[in-house]
């Protein structure tokens, strides 16, 4: 409303309300009104789509893979996985024989040594006094063997003559009976020295066993995988002094890292699915993108009655450097039948028919409905409903004969709201 004056205060005669301005503002509200009904419109299908998704279930997926034959013929199926550590075939606490001060160590952990190789001493001064003292009894007994000897064929000549003598009546008989019994004293002085040599040489070569048994010598080609004491230490059979009996007397454990294997432990229930010689593939903790192959050496005759295991070895048939021992490591056992087909049977003529491919999906991916294997495959947000046909069983794997392919990404565990066609929310993405 605008209030005209032409007049002084006072003069209401000529006052007057121009009512066109108030018009013209009246289609103000409904334009703005007009605009937001437009914007929602517009805006309307996204909000839907929006609030559809966030209701959306969740899952968690996995890809569908493919397990592509071998030229030799094996499909490498993963049979069953333990968990163990690596281990050197031959190893051994290399220990003393007697006991004494360590005198020379030649050795460090990593050390080469070679069978028969002295890689310790101990200190054998007094043994070698032994043996100085040893040889020159030798020495003494063979000088008293050469004068017994000596005395003996003097004494031999004289009782010849005694003995020619006797005959032309010329001596007596009791000259005679006096050089038989001289002949036969040094007979016997002979014996006894040719004795006490033999003992002297006895003690010899006993004193050299005890010198002998003072060096440390390596029992197979191996490598020093830990060095268990120090020059100046006193060490016995029994153990190193100062320390824990449990060590047993050895200095040094050698192995022999050519020959590297897995100690691992498989429950009683899956022992049946293992078989001497079967493939296996290990794969270090500390190298898990590093697999290497293996082959199951042995099953232990007996099992562990409390834990109900039975110890399986499986040799490492490719080790490098970075396989040490006392490494954990992972073995799948795979399915055997290198050279042959998928029903296991090599073919008539020329070489074996190499195995077709096998596509695998997690056991997580299947469900039952009605009595029929069903898996849900995600795409573009979507889940898709599959009748799938079931293969064996592969640890937790299953083997899938028709219904989907590799490279598809299905759900684990399928929640109940899933619906064909429905959307879906992934998990991390």
């Amino acid at each position: 409303m605008t209030i005209h004056s032409d007049s002084p205060v006072g003069d209401l005669s000529r006052l007057r309300i121009d009512r066109d301005t108030g018009g013209r503002r009246r289609w103000v509200p409904w334009a703005v009104l007009l605009v937001l009904v437009g914007v929602g419109a517009a805006l309307y299908p996204n909000a839907r789509a929006y609030v559809a998704e966030r209701r959306a279930p969740e899952v968690e997926t996995a890809r569908v893979t493919q397990v592509v034959t071998s030229p030799g013929g094996s499909t490498a199926l993963p049979v069953l996985v333990a968990s163990g550590y690596v281990v050197a075939r031959r190893s051994s606490d290399v220990g003393v024989k007697m006991g004494g001060r360590l005198a020379r160590l030649r050795f460090e952990e990593g050390t080469r040594v070679r069978k028969g190789e002295v890689i310790a001493e101990i200190e054998h001064a007094d043994i070698d006094a032994q043996l100085e003292a040893s040889r020159r009894a030798v020495a003494e007994g063979e000088a008293q063997l050469g004068q017994a000897l000596a005395t003996r064929d003097e004494d031999l000549r004289n009782l010849d003559r005694q003995r020619a003598l006797m005959k032309d009546g010329i001596t007596t008989t009791a000259t005679l009976t006096a050089a038989e019994a001289s002949a036969a004293v040094s007979a016997a002085r002979v014996k006894s020295a040719e004795a006490a040599i033999a003992s002297a040489r006895a003690r010899v070569r006993v004193t050299e066993e005890a010198i002998e048994n003072a060096n440390v010598r390596a029992p197979f080609d191996g490598v020093v995988i830990r060095k268990r004491a120090e020059v100046g230490e006193t060490v016995s059979p029994f153990g190193v002094q100062g320390q824990a009996s449990r060590e047993g007397g050895a200095i040094a454990t050698i192995a022999d890292l050519a020959e590297l294997e897995v100690q691992t432990e498989v429950s009683e229930n899956s022992v049946a699915k293992l078989s001497a010689g079967m493939p296996a593939e290990v794969t270090l903790q500390a190298y898990q993108d590093q697999p290497y192959k293996g082959r199951l050496r042995q099953i232990f005759p007996s099992a562990d009655r409390a834990k109900a295991i039975v110890e399986v070895r499986v040799t490492i048939l490719n080790p490098d450097p970075h396989v040490k021992p006392e490494m954990t490591a992972s073995v799948t056992f795979q399915e055997p039948g290198a050279g042959r087909g998928r029903s296991g049977a090599a073919t008539e003529s020329g070489p074996p028919a190499p195995a077709p491919p096998v596509v695998l999906a997690p056991k997580r991916a299947i469900s039952q409905q009605g009595g029929t294997s069903v898996v849900w495959v995600v795409s573009n947000g979507s889940s898709a409903r599959r009748v799938v046909t079931l293969g064996a069983e592969r640890i937790d794997q299953v083997e899938i004969r028709s219904g989907v392919v590799p490279g598809e990404v299905v759900v684990l565990n399928p929640p109940p709201g899933l619906t064909d066609r429905g959307i879906v929310r992934v998990k991390g993405s």
